[in-house]
């Protein structure tokens, strides 16, 4: 669920306040550039319990698609683990797609140990108005009603239409497959002032033509469904978002140990759509 989740950080857009919500997400989701970003991960912090001595990987996303079409990821994330006893490679393969327009959403997971495949998540879910409906195909077909949540591009979108108009926090229920794909997470997001990159911040470079631009930094805790008693997340991701939706200098707490993100690379894959059909 953890890195699964991830992806949901990394779709972003803006929003116009001017039409309705349903419309403003399509009309927001135009200004979403389709792009393909490489991070650098490596271990920040770690405590005994976590059983880690080490850790360091690569990080791929591949987002395309328009407002009008819907939205297709490609998400991979591998990392090489030192427990002090032996050495463990892992690999996640997530795609999914979302229509905006539709209310619906589809998600493939793939996880691996060594190169052996672990399990496999397969799955779509619709947003209906009574709430959203879940049809699993694996690891076993079953079908989960839950209560209303957003899909992770209209999360995003949302997170960056209170950054325009200041709103520095809010709640909101999310579902994006993760762990068995049949719950959904409860985020906080919290978002700062917009600002300008740092004379200093290495990771800027590699955002290319948009090194220069603005960015709002952002923490999103998530919680595991309504057990939010003890306020402790199950992680917390904090970033750079970019208002064309790209997001840089990653940093993933997961309690017991840290991850950083940077951005290595960075490849526009084409423009937003202006308008649909």
């Amino acid at each position: 669920m953890l890195r699964q989740s991830l992806a949901s950080v990394l779709m972003a857009g803006s929003l116009l306040a001017a039409v309705s919500p349903a419309r403003a997400g399509m009309e927001g989701a135009r200004t979403l550039i389709p792009h393909r970003a490489v991070y650098d991960l490596k271990l920040k912090d770690v405590s005994e319990r976590s059983g880690i001595e080490g850790m360091y990987g690569r990080m791929v996303y591949e987002f395309t698609g328009s407002a009008c079409a819907g939205y297709t990821t490609h998400f991979r994330f591998v990392t090489r683990v030192d427990t002090g006893e032996d050495m463990r490679l892992t690999d996640q393969q997530t795609t999914t797609f979302e229509n905006l327009k539709a209310g619906s959403f589809r998600f493939d997971t793939k996880s691996f140990t060594d190169d052996k495949l672990d399990r496999q998540v397969t799955g779509e879910a619709s947003d209906e108005a009574t709430g959203i409906k879940v049809a699993l195909a694996k690891p076993d077909a079953r079908q989960v009603e839950l209560t209303p949540a957003q899909f992770p591009t209209e999360h995003m979108l949302e997170v960056i239409d209170n950054a325009r108009k200041g709103k520095r926090f809010f709640e909101e229920r999310l579902f994006d497959g993760s762990e068995d794909g049949d719950q959904s997470l409860l985020t906080t997001t919290v978002i700062g002032k917009q600002q300008m990159p740092a004379a200093d911040d290495a990771d800027a470079g590699n955002a290319g033509e948009f090194a220069g631009q603005p960015y709002w930094p952002v923490t999103i805790a998530y919680y595991d469904e309504d057990q939010k008693t003890d306020s402790v997340p199950i992680y917390r991701m904090s970033f750079k978002l970019y208002e064309n939706g790209i997001t840089r200098d990653l940093t993933m707490d997961y309690g017991d140990f840290v991850l950083s993100g940077t951005l290595s690379k960075l490849e526009v894959l084409g423009t937003p759509a202006s308008n649909c059909p």
